[in-house]
């Protein structure tokens, strides 16, 4: 029995490549759907050092469509439970677990360390503007997610600078938010260009920084989230 548990991924890269990645030190903002998946995938692809960032507990609302979420997690905080799942993974990960709610000064404050690669899984829209404000006055290297909610079709996910994003609410509100602040381009983003049906959005008062609720299938947060790990690794690998 083989007990290199980067064997596969030894093979696939290289040992220069394996390197690379281990060397690298990657920020994900936002454990919910999509962060959670992407943390994961970074973390199985070696990469060595990883700080994360959310300060929710898991809901029973989370369970059809979070990595986190079982009933046995429920009330636990996202980032506890995601840290013991990645270091169940890698004993040897360096990894920077914070339970904090990233609004003004703890952005700017956390985006002063240097990472090599940064994942904005953020929902909610203005901590998300102010996020990717300082991720690039910092020059960290960014993917960000778009909305993952009433999107059945996967086939439609793609990545592109955030200027080339269309037919997501979210990417609108916040190119419109970015140009405000001077940002019209220079970062990526994961987006599908499948329309959302109207009856899939409900208002909410119920939940901090968010107006509604959209609803959302199993499968396509975590499609999401592997398409932001693959941007990274791809990134750190080609660097």
């Amino acid at each position: 029995m083989n007990n290199d548990w980067q064997a596969r991924t030894r093979l696939m890269l290289g040992e220069k490549g394996l390197e690379k990645l281990h060397n690298a030190h990657v920020l994900v903002a936002g454990l919910g759907g999509v962060g959670a998946m992407a943390a994961e995938m970074l973390c199985r692809s070696g990469i060595g050092a990883i700080t994360i960032v959310d300060s929710d507990k898991i809901q029973p609302s989370n369970r059809n469509r979070q990595l986190l979420a079982f009933k046995s997690t429920e009330g636990m905080d996202k980032s506890s439970v995601m840290a013991k799942r990645l270091l169940d993974i890698n004993p040897k990960l360096k990894l920077q677990s914070l339970n904090i709610f990233l609004k003004d000064q703890s952005i700017i404050d956390l985006l002063k360390q240097p990472f090599d690669y940064v994942v904005d899984a953020i929902d909610t829209l203005s901590p998300k503007v102010y996020f990717i404000y300082y991720t690039l006055k910092n020059n960290h290297k960014l993917v960000s997610s778009m909305g993952a909610g009433g999107k059945l079709d996967p086939s439609l996910v793609q990545v592109s600078d955030i200027s080339e994003s269309f037919q997501c609410k979210l990417a609108f509100d916040l190119r419109k938010r970015l140009r405000r602040l001077g940002v019209t381009s220079g970062f990526k983003v994961v987006f599908s260009s499948e329309a959302v049906p109207p009856e899939t959005i409900i208002k909410t008062e119920e939940e901090r920084n968010k107006k509604s609720n959209v609803g959302t299938i199993s499968y396509m947060p975590s499609v999401f989230g592997c398409y932001c790990a693959s941007v990274v690794i791809r990134n750190l690998l080609s660097s």
